[in-house]
């Protein structure tokens, strides 16, 4: 690339599906290397593949991106000047080039049906030329003769013409020169007999119509990146440079990031599609920070990096070629620390979908006042659900008894300590955080016992749990009223021999 040439890159997903994060995390490398540059950053979606496109896919993947702000320069919704940017869009220019590539003699017409093409012996393709796939068998029909069958109307695909002999040397930024034997390549489907062109030919073209200077995509097109060596040389245009992006490997670390969700031990779903991960509530800003580790390192122990920091430091250079793996607990980390950076009014906001899914009706005020008592706790916005239900209950759930009773205490001394809690609770006033902090300590001193084993069956009283938000907070945002009537709940419960198996 020239000191005055734009750095242009390009995502070109096919719309056959939910955008799964693997892909995603390419849309990043891309992304970050456009902005690291001052360079465009193009989303064009290759859509020709008809049998398999899903109608979901386009939606999913713009909101996608999005999501974690990767707005794109050219593309869908936003135009430019290379456009359309749907390659169902863009057939006859593919059609156009194919039959330059057979003016050229660089292609030619293939008539075989798709079952005779698979149907040779291996070692007769291998004598043909060509380790595996199509046997080349209609490279050797005149020219003329097979212009004037297609003239006919008789169906046919048009191949490249790979050399037979020789090697294909490209240099991978990532991985440096890789050479391959031709004799390994086949010659490749470029425009099928429906008009509608393979991979191998439309992003060739669209690349060099639309000037990217640098393609980043999967690692999974190695094996195809001679192929476009060749067309590029058929054409007689410059290849852009090319990276080949490590596979975002399982937690395992033992194969590809499959597309179907996988059990943590905990029960729940794991996330591979991104929208998945929005609404298992993991916020963009710690998405994008841990994405951008995938396969990349700005050094070895700086981890936590804000957009504009990663953006600033990122390079092809330090792209690292061995695959990675996904760690969903390393994820998690790092978005325990994104949410505990955001401030109340903020971290309310983006809980307030999760509150609504669980069907409870909660002003953003209350809301905003449970925020600072559970924000240390929570890695997952979704998590929200399990920490607060029981403020947004008129009744708890049945919960076993022997949870009210602390060790080293018996049912007759916490329901005499926790009629007492109730007696302090009924008059203290203001009912606050801080007023009630001082009623309750001051209680357990003169009952001369700890705090904790004080503070236990009131935190089970109200809460129905052993573990919860901060005791103070929640008695304050909860109310006296409810307080009350959940105590006296508890005192009856210790009232009843049966709930201790007597």
């Amino acid at each position: 690339m020239s000191q005055t040439q734009t750095v242009r890159v390009r995502f070109a997903p096919s719309p056959t599906g939910l955008l799964h994060v693997g892909g995603l995390r390419t849309a990043l490398f891309n992304w970050l290397f456009a902005r690291h540059c001052g360079g465009t950053f193009i989303l064009r979606i290759e859509d020709t593949d008809r049998k398999r496109y899903d109608p979901r896919a386009l939606p999913d993947l713009l909101e996608s991106l999005r999501w974690l702000g990767l707005e794109w320069d050219e593309g869908p919704e936003v135009g430019g000047p290379y456009g359309p940017y749907f390659q169902s869009q863009r057939l006859h220019l593919y059609q156009q080039y194919a039959r330059q590539l057979i003016e050229s003699g660089a292609a030619y017409y293939c008539f075989c049906s798709p079952e005779r093409q698979g149907s040779e012996d291996p070692a007769q393709v291998a004598r043909r030329g060509a380790a595996t796939g199509y046997d080349r068998r209609c490279r050797w029909i005149d020219p003329r003769l097979a212009a004037e069958r297609v003239a006919a109307g008789e169906p046919a695909v048009i191949r490249l013409k790979m050399p037979l002999e020789g090697t294909t040397t490209f240099h991978d930024l990532i991985r440096g020169d890789i050479t391959v034997e031709n004799s390994t390549q086949d010659d490749v489907v470029l425009l099928k007999s429906d008009g509608y062109p393979t991979y191998h030919l439309a992003n060739v073209v669209d690349d060099h119509l639309m000037h990217i200077t640098h393609i980043l995509r999967a690692d999974e097109w190695i094996a195809s990146a001679p192929r476009h060596v060749q067309l590029y040389k058929a054409f007689g245009w410059q290849m852009p440079a090319i990276a080949h992006l490590p596979v975002v490997l399982d937690p395992s670390g033992k194969g590809k990031m499959s597309k179907r969700k996988k059990i943590a031990p905990d029960g729940r779903a794991l996330p591979v599609h991104v929208r998945d991960f929005r609404e298992a509530g993991y916020l963009p800003e710690a998405m994008f920070n841990y994405l951008a580790l995938i396969g990349w390192r700005y050094d070895a122990h700086t981890e936590l990096m804000t957009r504009e920091e990663i953006i600033e430091r990122f390079t092809i250079e330090r792209v690292n070629p061995t695959a990675a793996a996904f760690d969903y607990q390393k994820l998690d980390y790092f978005n325990g620390v994104y949410i505990r950076q955001l401030s109340v009014e903020d971290l309310a906001e983006r809980l307030m979908p999760f509150v609504q899914r669980a069907g409870w009706h909660v002003d953003r005020a209350t809301l905003r006042r449970i925020v600072p008592l559970i924000q240390e706790r929570m890695e997952r916005l979704d998590q929200v659900t399990g920490l607060v239900d029981f403020f947004f209950v008129e009744e708890l759930p049945d919960y076993d008894a022997q949870l009210l009773i602390p060790k080293q205490a018996d049912v007759t001394a916490t329901r005499s300590w926790l009629q007492r809690a109730r007696e302090v609770l009924a008059q203290v006033e203001p009912f606050t955080h801080d007023a009630i902090e001082q009623a309750l300590r001051a209680l357990a001193a003169q009952l001369g016992v700890k705090t904790g084993q004080l503070f236990q069956p009131v935190r089970v009283a109200v809460c129905g749990r052993l573990v919860a938000p901060p005791l103070f907070g929640t008695l304050e945002v909860l109310g006296r009223e409810r307080v009350l009537r959940r105590l006296d709940r508890a005192l009856a419960k210790l009232a009843v021999p049966e709930e201790f198996g007597v």
